[in-house]
């Protein structure tokens, strides 16, 4: 495969620089966390800049290695993904039966080694609104129980003055994501913890939505759009991940059951989860990333963006680079972590038990499932 002509697209698709551009690695996916590794030095030497898409042209792109979905030249060969959506059984069976040992041969080009599947940061789901009320000043202290969030979305309700008596008969509109969107799934597997008959756990909203949508709801594709589009729409609410609002504000995002999606009421929901400690469990992809559809402490909708990798690179150059990013990312030493740019972009850092367990398992030499390892990934690896 030609990744070294992803020079013109790149720019194209992502407004690179040249030097940017001729980098190796390429990735992309979900949008939630494009500003994070689009930030400088997040991303190490080698890595093109991340491209934003969605989770589910994300994990497609990179389980497929297939680089138009992220708006690229065909044959550009994509080394990573960034997902807010977990990998399905289905995902990892279908990628292990076509491109991993002992359904694959080692002496196979399609055998690519290994999947990875690590949380990258926590994050939380806001629900950003607009409504003006009856003497002309916004709404600026929403709060909804989970029970209300299932009649808005589900289009049980669709007025806002079913919500709260002393709201005006606005008409809700509500705003969701197209396509496939981890923040998507994130948001209705809460929904579906409190009200299974009208939504099912889903990356797609209109496929985890049992009901119809109604014409004047409005599909925003990114996070940045669907924000946008509340804000500017009057009776609107939505749903979106927290580096495109201020999540602190209650005045622009609804409280859940009382409480905001701040980092200590996000921190306190996702505190009790420990990492994978076995062997086994280690070497397995869905192990690592927990999901919590209705914590019994902190702010109620919560999850993590995760990152889709590979164990084994044909290019080394590629390899090194994975490498170094998990070094960094991971590494417990708070002057060289990317932990001040996760806080900058809105999300949380994992606790030090999740990175050190990452750290040890995808890292250290010492470790059979570390990315390179001589013994798992000799003549094998994802391609040129």
């Amino acid at each position: 495969m030609f990744k070294r002509n992803v020079l013109a697209v790149s720019m194209a698709v992502a407004g690179l620089c040249s030097a940017q551009a001729m980098a190796a690695v390429v990735g992309g996916g979900a949008t939630l966390p494009q500003n994070l590794y689009n930030t400088a030095t997040v991303l190490p030497s080698g890595f093109n800049a991340y491209i934003g898409v969605g989770s589910g042209a994300g994990k497609s792109a990179v389980l497929t290695n297939d680089s138009t979905k992220l708006g690229l030249a065909a044959g550009i060969t994509v080394d990573y993904a960034g997902s807010d959506s977990i990998l399905s059984a289905s995902e990892i069976s279908t990628y292990q039966a076509a491109h991993q040992s002992p359904a694959v041969p080692t002496t196979s080009a399609a055998n690519w080694g290994p999947l990875v599947q690590v949380p990258s940061a926590a994050t939380s789901v806001t629900i950003p609104y607009k409504l003006t009320l009856a003497g002309g000043a916004a709404l600026n202290n929403l709060d909804l129980t989970s029970a209300q969030l299932c009649d808005i979305f589900s289009g049980t309700i669709t007025t806002w003055n079913q919500v709260n008596a002393s709201y005006p008969s606005t008409p809700i509109t509500v705003v969701y994501r197209a396509g496939s969107s981890g923040t998507t799934e994130i948001f209705t597997r809460h929904l579906n913890s409190q009200c299974s008959a009208k939504f099912t756990a889903n990356s797609t909203f209109t496929t985890a939505n049992v009901g119809a949508e109604p014409a004047s709801w409005i599909a925003a594709t990114g996070s940045a759009n669907l924000a946008s589009t509340v804000a500017s729409t009057e009776g609107a609410i939505g749903y979106v991940g927290p580096e495109d609002v201020d999540a602190t504000n209650n005045a622009v995002v609804a409280k859940v059951n009382g409480l905001l999606p701040t980092i200590g009421n996000v921190t306190t929901a996702l505190s009790t989860i420990a990492p994978p400690s076995t062997a086994a469990d280690r070497a397995d992809p869905s192990k690592w990333v927990p999901v919590l559809a209705n914590p019994a402490s902190g702010y109620k909708i919560v999850g993590y963006t995760n990152l889709v990798f590979s164990q084994c690179y044909k290019d080394s150059a590629d390899q090194t680079a994975i490498r170094n990013f998990i070094n960094r990312h991971y590494t417990l030493s708070d002057a060289s972590n990317n932990d001040d740019e996760i806080i900058a972009n809105k999300l949380i850092p994992l606790t030090d038990d999740w990175k050190t367990a990452v750290r040890n398992s995808f890292f250290l030499v010492s470790s059979s499932l570390a990315v390179g390892n001589t013994t798992a990934c000799t003549g094998i690896g994802r391609p040129l």
